[in-house]
């Protein structure tokens, strides 16, 4: 681990200054008291956002969407979203829906996925948002799995929706035309919506009523539809106000499509909590799109993941230059270890150091944080929030020491703890364990409660002198070799009768650096001279990119499957 550590900038301007404090003094039942839903069993968190800030005068015209398109930019008030929410709810109800339906969002990234989110939400209708570059297979999956009402989608994706799931869906609605007559239940509701009343009534809802549903790969199974509730509502508003440091006149810009939990959570419903702006865009990456919706929508904070970084990294040192990113102020990642060349690159660059969190799908929640109050310790995902109890356990299911490596796992019960997974409650309940939430990921905790994550699960490996490491450590020490740029490392087994990890390496190389066979032993060489001169990486392969989701987790399991000679899938269209 990395011994750096950089100081909090301004304490003074966190909402959480005190993180130790906070721990103490801190309860789930005090952070309720500021929804008007507080000691009572029926809620909305729509109620708790969009109505309540459309209500308020100071607040009502305030902007709480922005959306950026290539040829247009589009804002729409507390008061309009409202308004649009609840036409959306009559048009769906014109369409049959009732609460406890389930709605298909397969869209890419526009007004109206945000419209139909809140639309459903305000009704009680589960939504599950999907990516626009789901695959027929993907599509299939989700469709028969869920049994949609409808699906919401645009012309141009009606083709990619498998004849064989059609039957299980009422409706095909599309944003807007022409229809591409594909289906015979297709429906232009663009005008439909436009016409209808802005006065749906908001339905109060028990608290475990099903908010969203999003689908999160397994390694060796079928996707997951995780379930998440509304009264996650708590930990949503909570962990933004700390981590993403919200204040009155925030505009957040969380660069994450809707399909991915970050885009939906944070993207979404814990800004409208909160009353901040949120920004979307529909451009595609790249470098300079990217700085010109910094400057243009005046972003003053950014969630992002490290896979943004590097590849503005890769575009350049001179390009952020010639942007205006005087506002922004804080920048957050999450999907992915934030290396340290990462995080002092951005900080000299962009002019922000950007605080590493961690979270999944399942816990619905950022949990671990680098709090802006805090200090940073470069390459660690920060300290447990207030209300998370967090620990590294053994395969018993009891807390290690610190410094141990093991099993990330936080206590059960906090607001935005998955409540279910889709049809599958055996699934579910492998998620528990000696009252501990088990989430799969391998860390190291240090004396002062800041968490390293290392890897996942089946990932640990193990030299030649007993110790036992997670492949993310390893990873980082490649990367401080001059010439590397990633690396990635899989265990292809352990030597007969000694028990090491038999390990293989991919690497990806700076420019001006040409793959060689000396530089292949000297890269090795340097492992061993800098973390363990046990390990046993016998292969070493140059590649020119890595497997990655779209947020920039590594796909391990694709390189295990290039290993066996296994198709392990297109990289670029997998999610998490």
């Amino acid at each position: 681990m990395i011994k750096a550590r950089i100081p909090a900038v301004d304490v003074q301007n966190a909402n959480l200054a005190d993180h130790d404090k906070a721990r103490k003094e801190f309860c789930w039942q005090d952070a309720e008291k500021v929804f008007s839903w507080h000691g009572g069993n029926k809620m909305n968190i729509i109620a708790e956002s969009l109505d309540y800030w459309a209500k308020d005068p100071a607040k009502a015209d305030h902007p709480a969407l922005k959306f950026e398109s290539r040829d247009r930019q589009t804002s729409y008030s507390y008061r309009q979203i409202r308004d649009q929410s609840a036409r959306w709810a009559h048009l769906l109800a014109r369409f049959g829906f009732e609460q406890g339906d389930r709605l298909l969002l397969f869209l890419p990234p526009c007004p109206e996925a945000y419209f139909a989110m809140a639309a459903a939400a305000r009704m009680g209708v589960l939504f599950c948002p999907v990516f626009s570059s789901s695959s027929f297979y993907e599509l299939e999956i989700r469709i028969e799995n869920i049994s949609p009402r409808a699906v919401l989608t645009h012309p141009d994706l009606v083709e990619h929706i498998p004849v064989s799931a059609a039957a299980f869906i009422e409706h095909i609605l599309l944003v807007t035309g022409p229809a591409p007559n594909v289906f015979e239940k297709e429906t232009i509701v663009e005008k439909m919506a436009d016409s209808m009343p802005d006065d749906f009534p908001t339905v109060l809802l028990p608290a475990d009523t099903p908010l969203y549903l999003i689908y999160t790969s397994g390694s060796t199974r079928p996707p997951k539809g995780i379930v998440h509730k509304h009264s996650d509502m708590t930990g949503m508003l909570t962990s933004a106000r700390w981590v993403l440091n919200l204040k009155a006149d925030t505009v957040l810009w969380t660069d994450a499509d809707p399909a991915w939990v970050t885009g939906t959570v944070y993207g979404a419903f814990a800004p409208w909590l909160c009353g901040v702006t949120c920004v979307a865009t529909a451009r595609h990456f790249t470098a300079a799109n990217w700085y010109r919706s910094l400057e243009v929508l005046g972003v003053s904070t950014w969630y992002t993941t490290p896979r943004v970084l590097r590849d503005l990294m890769e575009a350049g040192e001179d390009l952020p230059t010639r942007y205006d990113l005087s506002a922004l102020n804080h920048i957050c990642t999450v999907g992915a270890p934030l290396t340290p060349e990462l995080l002092y690159w951005a900080k000299q660059h962009i002019g922000c150091t950007p605080h590493d969190n961690w979270w999944m799908t399942e816990t619905g929640m950022i949990c671990i944080a680098n709090l802006p109050g805090m200090d940073i310790k470069p390459g660690s995902i920060g300290k447990s929030l207030p209300g998370i109890e967090a620990a590294v356990i053994d395969d018993a299911g009891e807390p290690l020491p610190a410094l141990s490596l093991g099993e990330l796992a936080l206590r059960e019960g906090w607001p935005g703890q998955m409540s279910e997974i889709w049809k599958e409650p055996q699934r579910f309940a492998r998620y528990f364990k000696n009252g501990w939430f088990l989430t799969g990921d391998i860390a190291v905790e240090d004396e002062e409660g800041y968490f390293y994550h290392q890897g996942r699960n089946d990932d640990l490996l193990k030299t030649g002198d007993g110790k036992v490491v997670g492949p993310f450590e390893i990873e980082q020490v490649f990367c401080l070799h001059p010439a590397v740029a990633e690396a990635a490392v899989i265990s292809k087994g352990r030597e007969p009768g000694r028990g090491i990890s038999h390990l293989k390496a991919y690497v990806t190389l700076k420019k001006g650096y040409p793959a060689s066979n000396r530089l292949n032993y000297e890269i090795r060489a340097f492992l061993k001279g800098n973390l363990s001169s046990e390990l046993l990486v016998r292969e070493l392969v140059f590649i020119e990119q890595l497997p990655k989701t779209l947020s920039g987790k590594l796909l391990r399991r694709v390189l295990r499957a290039w290993e066996l000679g296994l198709p392990g899938g297109d990289p670029s269209s997998m999610q998490d």
